[in-house]
């Protein structure tokens, strides 16, 4: 495993524990989201692997397959991170950011046009960083993260304030990163449906407690009911007849029902239906996801 902890706890203070025995795995070349609300912990989770905050008992966090404690500060050299809002300097351009970044990393100087071209930013190079859009400054700062070659890259809500645009880009550079590089990338998130779309893995974590962990597959898997929603001819005049028959269906406006199955293969049933009662389907269109998922997921912790 890239990231590996053990039972990891944290609490500022005895009465407030802000992480509760968290163990997460993180494979070699996954994209790992780390999801959860603001405030579960997936900041706090992120600074106590990068050793910004505290010091850990010893075997509870392993970086490379090895105690994180036993290869201080080599292991660093090999991780790219970010965390919370990037810190530009707005009087230099994207070049000499890297040039910056490079000396203080004591690093190869030769790759910068290869990094910059890699996100997207070769031909703003030039352009001081107080003219570049968020997503741009979110680029230059994962250039900035890559220019040590890292194994392993570490982004804290990477698509905050961006754009749809600015959200789309963003997902596709990190899919390439991980695709032609190889990295693994470990990225906190707050935003469901980016996950769903982004990551191979993904762990949720909720008040302090990691509540899932597997793969996408995996949770797919837990909540394999399948919810539609059907917009229907004439509703009104039909609407009784298909409670009849399904009596959970749920009108959410004059012409449309919501409806949930516990698989989808129980949805051309359904359809059938319709058709021999002559009710007319103008359209069938999936619901949930992961959004749906995660909210009832974490229905279920505030129950239990």
């Amino acid at each position: 495993m890239i990231i590996e902890t053990h039972e990891l706890s944290f609490q500022f203070n005895k009465h407030h524990k802000l992480l509760d025995k968290v163990s997460i795995q993180v494979p070699e070349k996954s994209i790992y989201g780390f999801l959860g609300p603001n405030g579960a912990g997936k900041s706090t989770t992120i600074r106590l692997i990068t050793g910004l905050l505290g010091e850990q008992n010893p075997g509870e966090i392993s970086l490379f397959g090895k105690p994180l404690e036993e290869q201080l500060p080599f292991a660093f050299s090999q991780i790219g991170c970010i965390i919370e809002t990037p810190t530009l300097y707005a009087h230099l351009t994207g070049l000499e950011h890297l040039k910056f970044v490079s000396k203080l990393q004591n690093t190869d100087d030769s790759k910068f046009n290869e990094v910059l071209d890699l996100v997207g930013l070769d031909h703003a190079k030039n352009i001081k960083s107080k003219k570049y859009s968020l997503g741009m400054k979110q680029r230059l700062s994962i250039a900035m993260a890559l220019i040590n070659d890292p194994k392993l890259l570490i982004l804290d809500e990477p698509v905050n304030g961006l754009d749809p645009q600015g959200i789309i880009e963003m997902r596709l550079l990190l899919q390439k990163l991980n695709r032609e590089k190889g990295i693994t990338i470990f990225i906190s998130s707050h935003i469901l449906a980016e996950v769903e779309k982004l990551c191979t893995h993904v762990g949720i974590l909720y008040n302090g407690i990691l509540q899932f962990q597997g793969t996408m597959s995996d949770l797919k898997a837990l909540n394999s009911h399948a919810t539609i929603l059907v917009e229907i001819g004439n509703l009104n005049q039909h609407l009784s007849l298909i409670q009849q028959q399904y009596p959970d269906c749920v009108q959410v406006n004059a012409n449309e029902l919501q409806l949930k199955f516990s698989s989808k293969e129980e949805i051309p049933t359904f359809v059938n239906f319709l058709t021999q009662q002559n009710i007319s389907v103008y359209k069938i269109q999936p619901q949930g996801g992961l959004e749906e998922w995660f909210i009832d997921l974490t229905k279920q912790v505030k129950t239990l």
